[in-house]
């Protein structure tokens, strides 16, 4: 049952439209689909997530993503460099991307920003995982080391309480083993909108409440759309739900561990028949920001 689960994702990874590696808590890593997010928070932010789905499947997808991204001196500009390490089955992607983000003031509380996005990934396939009839087989030698560069933008309008934006963190559509007009390996364009609001549930702003949603569009698959709750507590703690549509259900909590550091942890459980067959999907993050005496953050963001 595990090989052919392991077939199955892989088939479903590589014979139709290939999306974005997903996050359930896509409101803390924006930086990755939105290269005008670079930043939007004022401070210097490191960020590291680590997702495994679908635990107990063999060849179920795992994601690793590193990020910095930071405002330039008193400069309209902002500045991302992201890492993501994506595995599924056989199939191993590594990819780096620069942003370069520019502000423009609307209003005392809120700014207009747009951002491009150059990345470059490296694709590769461990073809002895599929138990191939003839091991080393040469027709597999084009999936090692397979690099294809690509570009995006995004335009993000925020504020202290909320937030809308558009992306597309690649413009350039990319086929791998092109042969006779069928591509075992698609990459094709991915379509983002998100957007969330902070709203003080009590007059001393101690509970705040903050719905967000994520919608990703890509030819050849169901439009994905994320609805999450999220309420905080004292700027502390943070608890909320989430669920993809006909996918999975989730549960959230982060803790800001202090001024500088926030830790975050999603689980997921899937509502759909692929739930017989795993235990669920974890998802954590750790977020530290340079904070100093200059700092225009007076007190944890949400977003």
């Amino acid at each position: 049952m595990k090989k052919i689960a392991l077939v199955l994702l892989f088939c479903s990874a590589v014979s139709f439209a290939q999306q974005d590696a997903q996050f359930t808590q896509y409101m803390h890593n924006t930086i990755n689909i939105n290269p005008a997010y670079a930043g939007s928070r004022g401070v210097m932010s490191i960020f590291g997530l680590y997702r495994t789905q679908w635990v107990g499947l063999d060849g179920a997808p795992e994601t690793g993503t590193l990020s910095v991204n930071t405002p330039l001196n008193n400069s309209n500009l902002g500045l991302g460099v992201s890492l993501v390490n994506d595995r599924i089955g056989p199939t191993t992607e590594n990819n780096i991307a620069v942003d370069l983000s520019y502000s423009i003031q609307t209003s005392a509380e809120a700014k207009l920003s747009f951002g491009i996005k150059g990345s470059g990934n490296i694709f590769n396939l461990d073809p002895n995982k599929l138990n191939p009839e003839h091991q080393g087989d040469p027709q597999f030698a084009d999936f090692k080391n397979k690099f294809t560069p690509n570009i995006g933008a995004g335009v993000y309008y925020h504020s202290d309480k909320g937030y809308v934006g558009l992306s597309v963190p690649n413009f350039i559509e990319t086929r791998r083993y092109d042969d006779n007009e069928t591509a075992i390996f698609k990459e094709l364009i991915n379509y983002y909108l998100i957007a969330g609001y902070v709203f003080n549930l009590d007059r001393y702003e101690m509970i705040q409440f903050k719905p967000a949603v994520l919608a990703k569009m890509v030819d050849g698959s169901p439009l994905q759309v994320d609805v999450s709750a999220n309420f905080m507590f004292n700027e502390k703690f943070v608890a909320g739900v989430s669920y993809r549509w006909s996918a999975a259900l989730s549960a959230m909590a982060g803790f800001q561990l202090n001024k500088s550091m926030y830790i975050g942890y999603a689980y997921d459980r899937e509502t759909t028949k692929l739930n017989n067959y795993n235990s669920g999907s974890h998802e954590i993050f750790l977020r530290f920001e340079f904070m100093n005496k200059y700092s225009r953050i007076t007190s944890p963001r949400f977003f």
